[in-house]
């Protein structure tokens, strides 16, 4: 089955279009207040993005903000945003409106362990070292 890419019923074209008042009527109370507080580190990203767009550069856009709410200007950008060991590639599409930045660029990754090494439980204490 295709997945369909919207947000609130409208389609990608129509969430990109949508202006920010009427935006925020849409999304959670959380989100909205995230949006309303307007924190330092988030007026510098949402500054960064509009020059970029002004100047009509396609390269991602580096940012640490990963509490960033997605807003519908963002859609069809695409971010790099920092796990705490590298920068993680985020293309933003129209069913992340508000959601944060960093909800797609996961910062821990699956723990796969392997065999107990030499004397790590109580019944290798018998076994010869290597």
């Amino acid at each position: 089955m295709v997945e369909r890419v919207a947000f609130r019923g409208k389609m990608p074209a129509e969430a990109a279009a949508i202006k920010f008042d009427d935006y925020v009527k849409l999304v959670t109370a959380r989100t909205r207040r995230a949006l309303k507080r307007n924190a330092v580190d988030y007026r510098k990203l949402v500054a960064k993005v509009e020059a970029m767009k002004k100047k009509g550069a396609t390269k991602p856009i580096k940012t640490h903000t990963r509490e960033a709410v997605i807003i519908p200007s963002w859609v069809g950008l695409t971010f790099e945003v920092y796990t705490g060991k590298e920068f993680a590639r985020v293309d933003i599409a129209a069913n992340m409106l508000g959601h944060r930045l960093g909800e797609f660029a996961y910062s821990t990754k699956r723990v796969q362990h392997s065999a107990p090494g030499i004397r790590a439980t109580k019944g290798s204490k018998f076994l010869a070292v290597k």
